[in-house]
Parts: C-alpha cells; sequence; structure tokens
C-alpha cells in the first residue's frame, strides 16, 4: 500500500462514532416511550369530567368541600 487507502482510514471512526450515536438516541426513545404516564392516548377512550375530578380528589389536590361542591355541579 504505497498511501493510496490512506486517506480513507479516517472514515471508519467517524462511522463508529456515528453508530454509537444513533444506537444511543434510540435506546433513549426506547425508554422514554416506557415511562408511565407518556402515553398519547388513553386505552378506554376519553376522560370524563367526574373521572379527572374523583382522580384530583384522590391525590388530595382538593379538599371535600370542594369535591362535593363540583360532584354536584357535574350533576
Amino acid at each position: 500500500m504505497n498511501g493510496s487507502m490512506m486517506g480513507w482510514f479516517w472514515i471508519w471512526p467517524v462511522l463508529v462514532l456515528i453508530g454509537l450515536v444513533l444506537l444511543g438516541y434510540l435506546a433513549y426513545r426506547l425508554t422514554q416511550n416506557r415511562r408511565p404516564g407518556t402515553d398519547t392516548a388513553p386505552a378506554a377512550g376519553p376522560t370524563s369530567a367526574r373521572q379527572i375530578l374523583d382522580e384530583r380528589y384522590a391525590r388530595g389536590e382538593i379538599n371535600d368541600e370542594e369535591y362535593r361542591q363540583r360532584r354536584d355541579t357535574l350533576t
């Protein structure tokens, strides 16, 4: 090899680096889609206002009085 191939040796480390970056990005995207609460659409259909109210009450975001008042407003 009289030096004619020496100009192409730099491309292999670059290709390996690009491959590693792509694999890292793919792994990142796969783990992001598996996190709880990141689903784009609910599996059981749209969430009703009453379900949202019940969930907020269960998490403690609203108190008893506010829950009852909003529940009565919805019905």
